[in-house]
């Protein structure tokens, strides 16, 4: 292998930073956001950076250097990582008469601001769920609208404002025999349950949605926000969502049925949050997904930020994004079985 010429040298620089900064990605959902907040805003730019190491490694391949080794090493460290952002394996779909099916949405509240230029997104929203029939359903910022038919469905849901009430809503075609709000201080965000029973089984569906940090998907807003704002304010946030997660924990270890969580936890993976939620149950995107999962319209890099995780008496048979643009987040959907 020959010497770097003076570019090379360059680049290699350029690598081993961004070896160090997914290297350093590996600590964060050990770090509390609200001790180490300037790390944790890193979380959210982990695909970027596993996506970066993998174009090095595929670089230094193709210049025969030997330099590979230093992304390829720092990516092995992290495996989990990769699979996290990435499922290579074919989707699970296993066909049972015991299958039930859950969707979490974040629908943008039915697009009443025409965030997207199509007035025909509340009718295409409430198709595409009346086409797919989840037997649970999750919606985040959902709000009352006669044009959003729902028919067959029990439904707990939780809104706040004045102008335009809204918040989060629970439909299950099994009976809701309790239900209620964890309320999260100084926001309009907050988590919801409801108790269902599905035959002889009484199941706990939470609804959880974590505060947003407000980034637009669109390059021109980030461009007008300097640095400094925008990390101020994703580093406050991250510690709202901290603190909101504890008071969600808090519920969640009184809840004595199994328990199926979904949610937009406006965070990655890779976060201390998702950690601390997730403890010992399963993502049912890792458990039966593939490819990106992308779950949120971030045009630089795919971001997963919408969850189904379901505790260990659940089996997961199948895992679907669905790749409609109706808000800017995708709807996911998972067949599950009780074992």
């Amino acid at each position: 292998m020959r010497k770097l010429k003076g570019y090379e040298k360059l680049v290699f620089i350029v690598n081993s930073l961004i070896a160090f900064a997914l290297l350093l990605s590996y600590l964060l959902p050990y770090l509390e956001p609200k001790r180490f907040a300037f790390l944790s805003v890193l979380s959210l730019a982990v695909p970027f950076l596993i996506i970066v190491n993998l174009l090095f490694v595929l670089y230094w391949i193709l210049k025969t250097k030997k330099q590979l080794f230093l992304s390829f090493f720092v990516l092995a460290i992290g495996y989990n990582y990769l699979f996290s952002l990435y499922k290579f394996t074919a989707s699970k779909n296993i066909d049972d008469g015991q299958n039930f099916s859950v969707m979490n949405y974040n629908v943008r509240l039915f697009n009443v601001f025409n965030w997207i230029d199509d007035p025909d997104v509340k009718q295409n929203i409430s198709n595409f769920i009346s086409e797919n029939k989840p037997d649970v359903l999750c919606i985040q910022e959902y709000r009352i609208d006669s044009e959003i038919k729902l028919n067959g469905y029990h439904k707990y849901e939780k809104l706040h404002g004045k102008k335009v009430k809204n918040g989060q809503a629970i439909f299950t075609k099994y009976p809701i025999i309790n239900s209620g709000s964890i309320e999260f201080p100084n926001t309009f965000n907050n988590a919801i349950f409801a108790d269902i029973v599905r035959d002889k089984d009484t199941i706990r569906i939470y609804n959880v949605h974590l505060q947003s940090s407000g980034i637009n998907p669109a390059a021109e807003k980030l461009t007008k926000e300097n640095s400094e704002n925008l990390f101020n304010r994703v580093s406050t946030t991250f510690k709202m969502q901290q603190s909101q997660a504890e008071l969600f924990l808090t519920h969640k270890a009184q809840c004595p049925y199994p328990m199926i969580i979904c949610g937009d936890f406006n965070n990655t993976a890779y976060s201390y949050v998702y950690k601390e939620i997730k403890g010992d149950l399963k993502d049912a995107f890792v458990e039966a997904g593939n490819g990106f999962g992308r779950t949120y319209d971030y045009k630089f890099f795919p971001v997963r930020i919408d969850f189904v995780m379901v505790d260990q008496g659940f089996e997961v048979n199948s895992f679907k994004t669905y790749g409609v643009k109706y808000s800017d987040h995708y709807p996911v959907m998972a067949k599950l079985k009780i074992k």
